[in-house]
Parts: structure tokens; C-alpha cells; sequence
């Protein structure tokens, strides 16, 4: 008898589990606004980003120096303002209210941590281009490695808004 107890008993279990965890499923809480537009903003900075690190590399390989920035650059920047142009009209499209809404008292701190924790990010990229720059003192050198550092901080705000979301700070 004691067997087809316990197999009722670890029934029993296995059927709660399955239902508090279809609860927790089915109970999640939706993102807000704020979140997901930093999950889209930070994938676009980051495909930027690596297209001006492609772009860099691949120039620099071919001329054997450092790539000047014009070129390179220019095209980042069209690329990020269309993208996230674009990205904005779809948002404010699909979700008019919660687009032109601005942040609640719980994003506000989120926000404002991430941006400061991103300009850690930024500083310490800049102070390491600086004396990098003096070793090899490059000019074309320091703006990509400068450029880098920007983009690194604006992958690392958004990536710091969603942890941060997450935790609901």
C-alpha cells in the first residue's frame, strides 16, 4: 500500500507544479513601453555598431592604415537616425498613447540610473582612447576608438534601462 501512496503522493506534487507554473506563465507582466523600446534601440546601436566596426577594419585592411572617418562615419550616422526614425513611427503607429506618455515614477529612476552607469562606460572609453593616443598618436585612430566608446555606452544604457526594468528599480 505504501507504493501507491507515494506514487499518488509524487502525483499529486508533479500537478501542482504544472499549475502554479502555468500561473506564473500566464500571469507575466507585459513590458512597458520604455522597455521595449530600449530592446529595439539597443539591437539597432548594436548592428550599428558592428557595421562601423566591419566597415573600419575592412577600409583600414585595404589601404594599410587607418580608415579616415568620413567615410564611415556618415553612413553610421544616416544609418542609426533612418533606423531609429523608423523605428519611432512604427512604435508611436502600433501603440499611439503609451508613445507620446512620458515615463512613470518607476522608469524615471530606471532611466536615470542607466544613463549614469553608461557614462561610466563612455568616460573610462574615452580616458583609455586618450592614452592609447599618445603611444601611437593617430588622430583617425583616436576619433574610431572614440566613436567605439560611444557606441559601447549607448549598447550599455539600454542594456542597464532593461536590467533595470527587469529588477524594477
Amino acid at each position: 500500500m505504501a507504493p501507491a501512496v507515494s506514487l499518488l503522493k509524487i502525483f499529486d506534487i508533479a500537478l501542482s507544479h504544472v499549475q502554479l507554473r502555468q500561473t506564473f506563465l500566464t500571469q507575466e507582466p507585459q513590458m512597458s513601453f520604455r522597455e521595449k523600446w530600449a530592446w529595439v534601440m539597443g539591437a539597432l546601436v548594436l548592428a550599428a555598431g558592428l557595421y562601423y566596426l566591419n566597415a573600419a577594419l575592412t577600409v583600414s585592411r585595404e589601404i594599410g592604415s587607418t580608415a579616415s572617418p568620413v567615410a564611415i562615419f556618415i553612413p553610421f550616422t544616416l544609418l542609426i537616425v533612418v533606423a531609429s526614425v523608423a523605428a519611432r513611427v512604427m512604435f508611436a503607429i502600433l501603440a499611439p498613447k503609451e508613445a507620446n506618455a512620458p515615463a512613470d515614477e518607476r522608469e524615471r529612476p530606471a532611466v536615470d540610473r542607466a544613463g549614469n552607469w553608461s557614462g561610466l562606460v563612455l568616460g573610462m572609453g574615452a580616458v583609455t582612447s586618450l592614452i592609447y593616443f599618445f603611444s601611437h598618436e593617430d588622430g583617425f585612430l583616436l576619433f574610431h576608438t572614440i566613436m567605439g566608446s560611444l557606441i559601447l555606452s549607448l549598447v550599455a544604457e539600454y542594456a542597464f534601462q532593461i536590467m533595470l526594468f527587469r529588477r524594477n528599480i
